[in-house]
């Protein structure tokens, strides 16, 4: 295939067309999804920031954690101590351990909430756990309401909790924890606030995103890519 151009012939065949064509689509589309991930990004944060800046008092029960993730939430009722889990392999400054996840029982109702109240390190002898015990007695609590802790593999039977109390288990699933308490529990965690008493090493961190800037500076690489990959065709297609 010829065309000529102000005087420049150009020579193209079937196949670099073609290899042209598919290479352009992709880097276009790597571009407007990176566009398209750098506007879900500043929504995100925009959301995270505005949830931050909200407190939910005893409204528990109807929350939606997909909207209200990281409100601060004041919460009244009582741990029960003899029904707790340790949430295995959990890593802080490079030391395994566990968080303690507890329910917490809320007052007027018949369903409990894990409270996350920090990480304890692992006993040299796995064998031998540590001592979690909590007073029982009514209590008001704030902490950070958030997704359970997750895991890279999830491997079969990892949220079978062991026998016996506190009961080690690798991943929450709180239908099963919910199962083994013998109540309800609702499907998110609390974390507890550092200024709150009967927790351990509590370093909260939110997740890790990248930023819609940094979204918006790889699109304008895929497109940089596309434009220079169009003037090499041009430049290679000159008989």
């Amino acid at each position: 295939m010829k065309l000529t151009i102000a005087k420049t012939e150009f020579q193209f065949s079937i196949f670099s067309i073609t290899v042209y064509l598919f290479f352009i689509v992709l880097l276009v589309s790597l571009g407007f999804w990176q566009l398209d991930r750098s506007e879900q990004k500043a929504e995100y944060i925009k959301q995270q920031q505005l949830s931050a800046d909200k407190t939910i008092l005893q409204s528990l029960t109807q929350a939606d954690l997909n909207d209200d993730r990281y409100k601060q939430v004041k919460v009244t009722g009582y741990y029960d101590s003899a029904k707790q889990f340790l949430l295995d392999n959990q890593i802080v400054n490079g030391q395994a351990g566990y968080f303690v996840m507890t329910p917490f029982k809320l007052v007027d109702s018949n369903q409990a909430v894990l409270v996350n109240r920090g990480w304890l390190a692992l006993n040299k002898d796995r064998r031998i756990l540590p001592v979690i015990d909590v007073d029982q007695s009514q209590r008001t609590i704030t902490g950070t309401m958030n997704h359970f802790p997750s895991v890279g593999i999830k491997l079969a039977g990892a949220e079978i909790p062991t026998a016996g109390w506190p009961s080690v288990v690798q991943i929450v699933d709180h239908n099963v924890l919910a199962e083994k308490i013998a109540y309800p529990l609702l499907p998110f965690q609390i974390e507890l606030n550092k200024t709150e008493s009967d927790g351990y090493i509590r370093e909260w961190k939110k997740k890790t995103i990248m930023s819609p800037e940094k979204h918006t500076a790889y699109a304008v690489q895929w497109f940089a890519l596309a434009i220079t990959l169009t003037l090499l065709f041009i430049g290679f297609s000159k008989k």
